[in-house]
């Protein structure tokens, strides 16, 4: 009798244990997945981070930190967190890291699994696989041109080309005679102290950008709830800045087509990366109505300075000073 008793209550330790321990480890579900496995070149998507748990455990989860990229290749565009309460019971919530990736290289590449801690426990979660495919190009059809041959018509040039005996002696007859009429001119004329002006000195292109860069960032627009004006700024001063550098029409053209038209500059990846982040992030703002950190918006101003900085051009001083320099 006393040998059984003494079997059930082992039994029922070992039962109880199990339950204590499963409780603990269950602190809580996490998951990653994404909102489109396969995209093509430039294009986005989201990866979510959630977990799910009891409200009083929330502070018992920690959550993994991702750096700018993923991979090498995946680039973090922009991120945000939200915490949903769970409709059938108000004691659980599941909180939500998503993060908006990019990728510019074809490939298939795979996003690791990541590491949640809790309370002497560590749960990961399943990695996933992305396909990043380029435009696809029909190569069945044959060439053709994109527009029709221009018709060639009898232009002013066409004419001038066929009588310029006869301009050039009118244009003579005029120059002559406006020479004569000028010497008379000045002849008849009380003479006046002429005052030559020093030509103004030519500022160059990145001390204008970085001026405007640093009226922009004491105007705090951000700070005033003017997210969405400050990033159009900033995009126009960069744009600016291109066009006068790199000779592009960074104005006419969308966020992709000026990384395509830099795409040979002598530009190095971090300064890429750098432009990329400032050119993106407007965009989400301006059209995807996305609500930035203030450090978002912060290193958006860092990253476009920098850039300016780092891919001024040499000012060329005149023969004359270069040498006094010496």
């Amino acid at each position: 009798m006393i040998k059984c008793f003494i079997k059930h209550l082992l039994l029922l330790t070992i039962l109880l244990t199990g339950f204590v321990y499963k409780s603990s480890a269950q602190t809580a579900e996490v998951g990653a997945t994404l909102d489109r496995k396969a995209i093509k070149i430039g294009e986005q998507t989201q990866l979510h981070l959630t977990a799910r748990m009891h409200i009083k455990d929330k502070d018992k989860v920690e959550f993994p930190v991702l750096a700018d990229s993923i991979a090498n290749k995946i680039l973090i565009v922009g991120s945000k967190a939200d915490t949903i309460v769970d409709k059938n019971d108000a004691s659980i919530e599941t909180i939500g890291h998503h993060y908006l990736i990019t990728a510019f290289d074809s490939g298939e590449y795979v996003i690791p699994a990541y590491a949640f801690h809790t309370e002497g426990a560590e749960i990961k979660t399943a990695p996933l696989k992305l396909i990043v495919a380029t435009v696809a190009v029909d190569t069945t059809k044959a060439a053709y041109d994109i527009k029709q041959p221009l018709v060639v018509q009898y232009t002013f040039l066409d004419w001038l080309m066929d009588h310029l005996t006869l301009v050039i002696s009118i244009e003579a007859a005029i120059i002559i005679g406006g020479l004569i009429f000028l010497i008379y001119y000045l002849r008849k004329k009380n003479k006046k102290e002429v005052v030559v002006e020093e030509p103004q000195p030519i500022v160059p292109v990145h001390v204008i950008a970085l001026q405007k860069l640093t009226e922009l960032r004491n105007r705090k627009l951000w700070q005033q709830e003017q997210t969405k004006q400050y990033h159009t700024e900033l995009t126009d001063i960069m744009r600016d800045y291109l066009e006068s550098r790199y000779m592009i029409k960074a104005h006419e053209q969308t966020s992709d087509e000026i990384f395509a038209s830099l795409r040979y500059m002598d530009i190095t990846e971090e300064n890429r990366n750098a432009l990329r982040q400032v050119l993106i992030l407007a965009d989400l703002v301006k059209f995807a109505k996305e609500k930035p950190l203030p450090q978002d918006n912060e290193q958006s101003m860092d990253n476009a300075v920098a850039f300016v900085n780092r891919t001024q051009q040499a000012i060329q001083l005149p023969i004359e000073k270069q040498e006094d320099n010496k």
